[in-house]
């Protein structure tokens, strides 16, 4: 493109790389800011439409009809129009900057807008988060790659889009950096700040001018914290950590469960179903539920009973704390549901809506059975409030951005000191349980997600593919000690696989190992391969982790490994010159050593 070329030739006569790095990021803050209030507006357009058709007062058979329809329309735009998997965003946002260098495609910047909505929308119980940060990424990437800049560029503009979009979305600055750091695992570096805050600060504004000054959650903190409330503030961190690995368990066991179904008719059938039965019992599970979480924040404990086949019994104390308790329970199976059927969204908000039940089921079960003073009692809105932060920061291994993310939504800075209590209890009991986040795990799992500590980052980033030598000579263990000596006569190698007539590694031949007995004619025609080959102690299957390779060689004090695939059969060796030569090529790239 000629005018690129141009745009090139003009930044290299006036602006610096850095300078022009800062303007792109504030052009994808602005962009992912405009996607998120469209997503916004998309969803609650539609969601306007349906809820309007309902009786807030009885049961609605609606309930059970249009959570299908949406995942239905979901489904068939992202199988038939998109052609591609765009679930999970934020998975694989974290895919693409481990192993697809900051790569996304050019209909990633609208698919999951167009899905989502639609998902949301119709009552989907799933959040818009996980799609604004994959779409906000894509913008940041496509625009990275039209200037063609560097990976590790590429990278950060990546990070701006996502940071962009979750400030859009929540109107929350300080956490859409704060994502980049800890769910993305981005480093902060003085270069990068700057970049970073620029596009967040722009995606808060332009949501701030389209949709007004508000927050997202209406809190009115007309109840103080005490300090005598510190030792229930802390039982409140645990019980978060235990309900968050309860929520990430449920939701991970419900996608296993859906992966094994290979029919998507089949899988759409269960997860409507499923879906549409737990909104028609529990209708605060309809949609993004950020209508009862706002209730709670508020006091407003009956008004979440609305629309419920339970309306009668909102002043019950204990049909109260069950009925929580159950929407706490169910909205993992809920989200699950929705994106296995097909369905787009995220789990930003199921973690929210989770903490705030779980926040307000703790103090109104304190309150009720007398284990507080009476007169004294545990402030249900307060501690509902800390809830979504503590089981947001044990969901995500998150705890500052749940802090601030909880903090810049609702208002609520004046509870800043229990907001971090339970955010730090609750992420160092779900971190006792697991090393990674709900995001995190499903790479994790196949060693391919990026973490704060540089040698793993970078060895994720290596490539199996890249690494194995193929230049080889194989031979075969019936072979003679002639013959054999006459292959290490062509070769340029000291290193011989041994492979059977099925291809199968059976051992290998070291040069020194055999060097007292090849000058020896005597022993030409009397000894085979298959005599003084060794077995190799430690084997690589292709496509390992970089990780699990180290860890062979460090375990073997060998310096080269032969590779298999997983049936045994032979496909050449890896050496530690070969991955230290290519390590030190990505730290180069991702400008890690000077």
């Amino acid at each position: 493109m000629n005018w690129i070329n141009r745009v090139h030739t003009w930044r290299e006569q006036h602006l610096s790389e850095r300078n022009f790095v800062s303007l792109l990021a504030l052009i994808v803050g602005v962009t992912a800011g405009l996607a998120a209030v469209l997503l916004k507006f998309l969803i609650g357009f539609i969601g306007h439409l349906v809820e309007s058709t309902v009786n807030a007062t009885e049961g609605n058979w609606q309930y059970l009809v249009f959570p299908t329809i949406g995942i239905l329309l979901s489904a068939l735009y992202v199988r038939y129009v998109v052609r591609d998997n765009i679930s999970h965003g934020v998975t694989r946002v974290l895919y693409a900057i481990a192993l697809k260098k900051s790569r996304l495609k050019v209909k990633n910047m609208y698919a999951s807008l167009v899905a989502s909505s639609m998902t949301i929308g119709f009552g989907g119980s799933v959040g818009a988060e996980g799609p604004i940060v994959f779409t906000g990424a894509a913008i940041g990437s496509n625009l990275g790659r039209l200037f063609r800049l560097s990976p590790q560029t590429l990278m950060l503009l990546v990070g701006c889009g996502a940071a962009a979009g979750i400030a859009g979305i929540f109107k929350a600055p300080i956490a859409g950096v704060l994502f980049t750091i800890e769910v993305l695992m981005l480093d902060l570096t003085a270069a990068r700040a700057m970049p970073l805050i620029l596009a967040s600060v722009c995606g808060a504004t332009v949501s701030y001018v389209f949709t007004g000054y508000n927050v997202e959650f209406f809190f009115s903190q007309s109840e103080p914290f005490y300090a005598s409330r510190i030792p229930f503030v802390v039982l409140l961190g645990v019980f978060c950590g235990f309900f968050s690995l309860y929520f990430s368990g449920t939701v991970g066991a419900m996608e296993s469960m859906f992966k094994r179904v290979k029919d998507h008719r089949i899988r759409y059938v269960i997860g409507a179903v499923t879906l549409s039965v737990l909104i028609f019992l529990l209708p605060p599970l309809y949609g993004e539920g950020y209508g009862a979480i706002n209730h709670l924040i508020n006091g407003e404990v009956s008004e979440i009973f609305d629309n419920s086949l339970f309306y009668a019994y909102r002043d019950t104390t204990w049909c109260v704390l069950l009925f929580v308790l159950m929407l706490g329970a169910m909205k993992g199976f809920a989200t699950a549901a929705t994106n296995g059927a097909g369905g787009v969204g995220g789990t930003f908000a199921p973690s929210l809506y989770v903490g705030c039940m779980a926040g307000f089921f703790f103090a109104y079960l304190f309150n009720q059975t007398g284990l507080v003073d009476a007169s004294m009692p545990l402030s249900i809105k307060n501690f509902a409030l800390m809830g979504m932060a503590g089981v947001m920061a044990g969901v995500m291994h998150a705890p500052l951005m749940a802090i601030f993310l909880t903090a810049e939504m609702t208002g609520g800075y004046d509870l800043f000191l229990p907001l971090l209590i339970v955010s730090a209890i609750s992420y160092g009991t779900s971190r006792a349980f697991t090393p990674y986040g709900i995001y995190a795990r499903r790479l994790a799992q196949r060693g391919q997600v990026l973490t704060h500590e540089k040698d793993l980052s970078v060895l994720t980033l290596l490539s199996m593919e890249t690494v194995i030598e193929t230049d080889f000579t194989s031979v075969s263990p019936e072979m003679n000690l002639k013959q054999m000596v006459k292959v290490i006569s062509q070769s340029n190698r000291n290193l011989f696989p041994v492979i059977d007539n099925d291809g199968v590694l059976v051992g290998i031949v070291q040069l020194d190992d055999i060097r007292n007995i090849m000058f020896r004619p005597d022993l030409y025609h009397r000894i085979t391969v298959h005599e003084f080959m060794t077995i190799p102690s430690h084997r690589v299957v292709v496509n390992s982790p970089m990780e699990q390779v180290m860890s062979a060689f460090e375990d073997s004090g060998a310096w080269n490994l032969p590779v298999v695939d997983t049936e045994g059969h032979y496909v050449g060796f890896v050496s530690k010159s070969k991955i230290f030569n290519s390590y030190r090529q990505v730290l180069q790239r991702l400008d890690l050593i000077n």
